[in-house]
């Protein structure tokens, strides 16, 4: 199982695999032909209101972590998360995200759950 996270300013690479955008909105200035997207589902991003606590400053990355976690147990969510744990078990997938360190954000947290 291979699952990578790059930011998705960075161009494409041969290894990248599946490629997924794991943010709720399209990234600012970047095409969608540039950006090189498979798959982007919504769903499995953070809710409006969880991305907006957390980039407020209001709560940790621990507390963020804990409340993602949570909504990403609604059935819609389990269902994508099974897809791509299928995905990364045929191949490589790599989880793109705008973040500026992505190493602290809901892409960390969907490739340790997809892990």
């Amino acid at each position: 199982m291979s699952i990578r996270i790059r930011r998705v300013y960075d161009p494409p690479e041969p290894g990248d695999g599946v490629r997924v955008l794991v943010d709720r909105l399209w990234p600012r200035g970047v095409s969608k032909d540039a950006a090189g997207v498979d798959e982007w589902p919504k769903a499995l991003t953070p809710s409006t209101e969880l991305r907006r606590w957390y980039h407020a400053g209001e709560g940790s990355y621990e507390e963020f972590t804990r409340r993602y976690e949570a909504e990403l147990e609604a059935p819609e969510a389990t269902e994508l998360l099974t897809r791509l744990r299928e995905l990364a078990d045929k191949g490589a997938v790599t989880l793109l995200t705008a973040a500026k360190t992505p190493e602290e954000s809901h892409a960390a947290v969907l490739a340790r759950l997809l892990g």
